[in-house]
């Protein structure tokens, strides 16, 4: 088969359906309220007002978190990022992880089309690409689970597909930065290596032992939300600047199999896991919720919405949203978690991690601003509220935020954590929220 035929023929061989016209009832039966809602009277969200949110959000992005990575962690030598590094900039050690460098070169690629086109950021993205390219897998292979300083190979291929889908993702924002082809044609073929992978029965990444340890049952073939949802957010890179029908009808699965295959009616969450068929699995994998999993997937199903003109999956994905962020809510302390391991049980992973909070925070930032409903308005301002009370460390000497903690999101967890820097769901928090604030103050002039 020819490369270019890859894709096509892995959405293929499972079917490509289209996203169906929502029923009117099903929609009405989850909105409690009206779908329109207006600002108070103030113009907040939550305590803050919509400049008062754009100067935080640029300081962030802009005083805190870049210079933090040109100090300590974009590699003056070879090029890339290195993540190993604790709070106060002090290296752990030079190994690279591929993931991390694909999720980098998107950041970076989309700071310089989005904020600027600032040369620096532009060339901090073709650095890591050429680092890449010394760990370049044979074709039909996935690229190295680790990378020594220089590029070179430290670990065997991976065997499962996040890591080539997030390379996949950082070469579609940098070719749609340089407007390069070649990194384009790369995307598409790691993209269409994945899928073909992902589709395979035989396809076992051992997600269960994530929730469940050694002990769990095996799931060769295993639907997974959290794959389906990489690879929409990949696919919908692409899209963005190359709108292939084969593409589109790969967007359109992926979020058909999330919004009706994995949504359980019985206990109106989604399943994380479901057989190869979409059938439900057995126990304990019948009530496992990846909240944090949906709280992240939601803004992409949103964006596709959009790029579909669906207003009806809009207006449902954002309700059920809402279902998702009220069961993932602390009412004692605050925040969200994003594990539910045992819906019937009540039983939570009761970690904290900074990463669901802020897709919370992303996802209901998009609603506010399509239709302004007044629950996103105050949940977005109640969430926000609580991650500024406890992530961010500069009391304690760094521009960083914690990105993970326990319940109660305490300063004691701190020495605990891997020592590691996220690159790449923070600022991309900060940077998709920023450009939606944007977009509503400029509305407003």
């Amino acid at each position: 088969m020819k490369r270019r035929d890859l894709l096509a023929g892995a959405i293929l061989a499972a079917g490509s359906p289209r996203m169906s016209r929502l029923s009117f009832a099903e929609l009405s039966s989850s909105l409690p309220e009206s779908r329109k809602g207006r600002e108070d009277a103030a113009g907040h969200l939550g305590r803050f007002t919509l400049p008062q949110l754009r100067e935080l959000y640029h300081r962030d992005l802009f005083r805190d978190w870049l210079p933090f990575m040109e100090r300590h962690i974009i590699d003056p030598e070879y090029g890339g990022f290195l993540c190993n590094t604790d709070f106060d900039g002090t290296h752990v050690n030079s190994e690279k992880d591929p993931l991390f460098e694909g999720r980098g070169i998107w950041v970076y690629s989309y700071l310089y089309t989005h904020f600027g086109r600032d040369a620096r950021h532009l060339d901090v993205a073709r650095r890591s690409v050429e680092l890449l390219s010394r760990s370049e897998p044979p074709e039909g292979t996935f690229w190295c689970s680790s990378i020594h300083r220089d590029g070179t190979p430290a670990g065997p291929p991976a065997t499962v597909i996040p890591t080539d889908l997030g390379i996949a993702e950082g070469f579609a924002a940098y070719a749609q930065a340089t407007g390069q082809q070649q990194f384009l044609d790369k995307a598409k073929r790691l993209l269409g290596k994945c899928l073909q992978r992902y589709d395979r029965s035989d396809y076992n990444p051992g997600v269960g032992r994530t929730y469940f340890g050694a002990s769990a049952p095996e799931m060769p073939g295993a639907r997974i939300m959290g794959s389906w949802m990489i690879l929409l957010r990949t696919t919908a890179q692409i899209l963005e600047i190359d709108s292939d029908p084969k593409l589109d009808a790969l967007a359109r699965r992926c979020a058909d199999a999330i919004v009706h295959h994995h949504f359980n009616p019985k206990f109106q969450l989604n399943n994380e896991l479901l057989n190869h068929d979409f059938s439900r699995p057995v126990s304990p994998y019948d009530q496992l919720s990846n909240l944090g999993n949906t709280l992240e997937v939601t803004w992409m199903l949103l964006d596709e919405a959009t790029r579909q003109r669906d207003d009806a999956m809009f207006q449902l994905c954002a309700a059920r949203l809402r279902r998702h962020a009220e069961v993932a809510s602390d009412s004692v302390y605050g925040g969200v978690f994003h594990v539910l391991l045992d819906v019937d049980q009540n039983l939570y992973q009761l970690n904290k991690l900074l990463w669901a909070q802020e897709e919370t925070l992303v996802d209901t930032l998009c609603i506010y601003r399509h239709s302004r409903p007044c629950w996103a308005a105050e949940m977005f301002g109640r969430i926000y509220a609580y991650v500024r009370q406890n992530y961010p460390l500069m009391s304690h000497g760094s521009p960083l935020w914690m990105y993970a903690s326990d319940r109660k999101a305490s300063f004691e967890g701190f020495s605990r954590l891997r020592k590691r820097v996220e690159n790449y769901h923070h600022p991309r928090h900060l940077m998709l929220n920023l450009r939606r604030i944007d977009e509503m103050l400029g509305a407003r002039a």
